[in-house]
């Protein structure tokens, strides 16, 4: 039997329950804060990060090399991998597909690109499925041709001022030197902060909170309305944050319409352009015959 490995690439922001679940390697993209060049997920991670990042930053990312993709393809090689599934950010916001399918022609075992046309958490959501057919005896073009159906259900709500919310809320504390920058409190004198949601490329307002109690639950209202059988990642960039995070899985766990949901770190490579304090949440529905992932 074919030995059917799954490769991402950092982007995605795969948590550690499904890269482990389902094996799956990842190649890093670069990122770059004021000249220092970070590998993302190795050199650099959330934490380190926002850390390192101030009012003024200059960040910027690229993708992986054909020959960081050739390497990590080598290793699922000598693992015991005979095929593989490589699912990635869409060719049209990065170099990364065309990466991956250079190293594909410079390795003797077959290696089927996924280019989902998607960013972010939501790669992770046809990383997620793939990985779940193939748990269930699919091949790798059946596992292929799945990651790329969930491409295009994936939806996602956020807000980009959660620790204005934390703090609003009073779950923050004092804020200190550190906790100035994009997104701090009060800055703009907004009494509401928008919850949005970013669909065919525009941005949409589906809202105005108060506090993340408020954003927790205007956040889990629109995912619920969407359907049932939806498997979620819910994903905050600042652990400062982490009430509203645990708000927002807390009102989801409780619906019937939510089968399976994990948690995520906003990383480097995404939050290079939402900045800090950006909370909120990327699902699709599940399709037919998948089963739960814990």
């Amino acid at each position: 039997m074919p030995r059917i490995a799954l490769v991402t690439d950092s982007n995605a922001q795969l948590p550690p329950v499904l890269a482990e679940r389902f094996g799956v390697s990842i190649v890093a993209l670069t990122v770059t804060i004021d000249s220092q060049s970070f590998r993302e997920g190795i050199d650099l991670d959330a934490d380190g990060f926002f850390s390192r990042f101030q009012p003024g930053t200059t960040v910027t990312t690229s993708q992986p090399s054909p020959g960081e993709f050739l390497r990590v393809y080598a290793d699922c090689a000598a693992a015991g991998a005979t095929e593989l599934v490589s699912i990635h950010i869409g060719s049209a916001v990065s170099g990364t597909c065309n990466s991956a399918r250079l190293a594909a022609a410079e390795i003797d075992l077959p290696v089927t690109i996924v280019d989902t046309g998607t960013a972010s958490f939501a790669v992770a959501c046809c990383v997620w499925e793939a990985g779940l057919a193939l748990e269930r005896g699919a091949s790798a073009a059946e596992a292929a041709a799945i990651a790329q159906a969930v491409a295009a259900t994936c939806a996602n709500v956020f807000v980009v001022k959660a620790l204005d919310l934390v703090r609003r809320g009073g779950r923050l504390g004092v804020v200190g030197q550190s906790d100035s920058g994009p997104g701090s409190s009060n800055a703009t004198g907004e009494t509401g902060v928008p919850v949005l949601s970013l669909v065919g490329g525009v941005m949409e307002s589906i809202g105005s909170v108060r506090d993340f109690s408020e954003a927790a639950t205007a956040m889990a209202d629109h995912i619920i309305a969407s359907g049932r059988g939806l498997r979620v990642g819910v994903g905050v960039a600042d652990t400062k944050a982490a009430p509203l995070w645990l708000a927002l899985e807390e009102r989801l766990r409780t619906s019937n319409n939510v089968i399976d949901m994990v948690r995520y770190r906003i990383g480097p490579s995404v939050a290079a352009h939402t900045g800090p304090g950006t909370a909120g949440a990327c699902w699709y529905p599940t399709l037919p015959g998948a089963g739960q992932t814990q």
